[in-house]
């Protein structure tokens, strides 16, 4: 039986895709990729479609190695490295049925129906859930979780995002939320657990929360206090955290991260491809961003740090040094 092929527009996507990755893109190759965009519709659609299933950051691919390591890792060495070829690209993404053969704008392979979740939200897109037991679930942009509740167990389990969850009691069915990293069992009403590339963060908004890795360290985290499960030890965050919370109400607060940190942040609210140069990924940043407006907290970014943010259409915004 032989293997489905991605039609023509959608390899010359994921060309685009590795040739933009791969250092710092020239005018010449912008105005080129411009005049590519603006050629058929056809390539807008694919490009952003491209962005959407791989994310601009490529959290799918880290997500997809750490839920099957066995399977994604050559997917992971190949799409998070700048100097992939596009033969190497195509070969993986198709591989690993990310883009579903030759129909891949609205095909689906075995891979993405394992992927299906129980609950999850879009770019731009916040949502509350009311479970099953009373406990009340909100999701950040572009997060997904499973349910495992039955009369043994309360379980979520969060696949990549952010969620706020307010735990209803159950003396006999502790609320417990697995990451890549561990678990949290809630010992209070309300916490914060955020996927980020290589731990999970965790932020107590009332009474505690017992973290516990897969090795069995555990550690009890109080009201007000934050910590990252790294592999191997838990880490105490200094500092008052419960304003990470914020994406709640549609802000992205911020007290001291850096540049790509925040660019991270607003990629789940982000239109297309939005790349940062290494020389400024590193900035301090401090301030309170819209969320649903992107483009006004690059512009707001631009305005107090020595960058420039270029837009070469909607689906595709350079950052780098002014």
């Amino acid at each position: 039986m032989s293997k489905a092929r991605l039609d023509r527009v959608s390899e010359q996507a994921i060309d685009w895709m590795v040739k933009l990755r791969a250092g710092t893109p020239d005018a010449a190759l912008l105005e080129r990729f411009n005049a590519w965009l603006a050629l058929d519709r056809a390539h807008s659609q694919a490009w952003e479609k491209l962005q959407e299933r791989l994310g601009g950051s490529f959290n799918t691919v880290r997500a997809l190695d750490r839920r099957l390591p066995g399977q994604a890792g050559e997917a992971r060495q190949v799409l998070l490295q700048p100097q992939a070829s596009r033969r190497d690209a195509l070969r993986v993404i198709a591989g690993l049925g990310l883009l579903g053969g030759g129909a891949w704008l609205g095909a689906r392979s075995p891979l993405a129906d394992a992927w299906l979740v129980d609950l999850h939200t879009g770019r731009g897109e916040r949502q509350h859930f009311n479970l099953a037991d009373g406990s009340r679930l909100s999701l950040n942009a572009n997060s997904a979780v499973d349910l495992r509740f039955d009369d043994q167990q309360r379980l979520v389990i969060l696949r990549r995002g952010e969620l706020i969850i307010d735990v209803a009691p159950d003396a006999n069915r502790p609320l417990r939320v697995r990451t890549a990293e561990g678990e949290l069992r809630a010992l209070g009403t309300r916490f914060l657990v955020a996927q980020e590339q290589d731990a999970s963060r965790l932020v107590v908004l009332q009474h505690s929360v017992q973290a516990q890795l897969f090795d069995g360290t555990t550690q009890v985290i109080p009201e007000g206090q934050s910590a990252l499960l790294l592999p191997g030890r838990i880490a105490l965050v200094n500092g008052d955290q419960r304003y990470r919370s914020d994406w709640l109400s549609g802000r992205l607060n911020v007290l001291d991260e850096s540049l790509d940190q925040v660019v991270e942040a607003l990629r789940p609210y982000s239109r297309g491809f939005v790349r940062v140069d290494p020389k400024v990924r590193g900035l301090r940043v401090q301030g309170v961003f819209p969320l649903d407006q992107p483009e006004r907290a690059l512009d707001a970014l631009a305005e107090t740090l020595p960058i420039r943010v270029d837009r070469y259409s909607p689906w595709l915004t350079l950052i780098g040094p002014k």
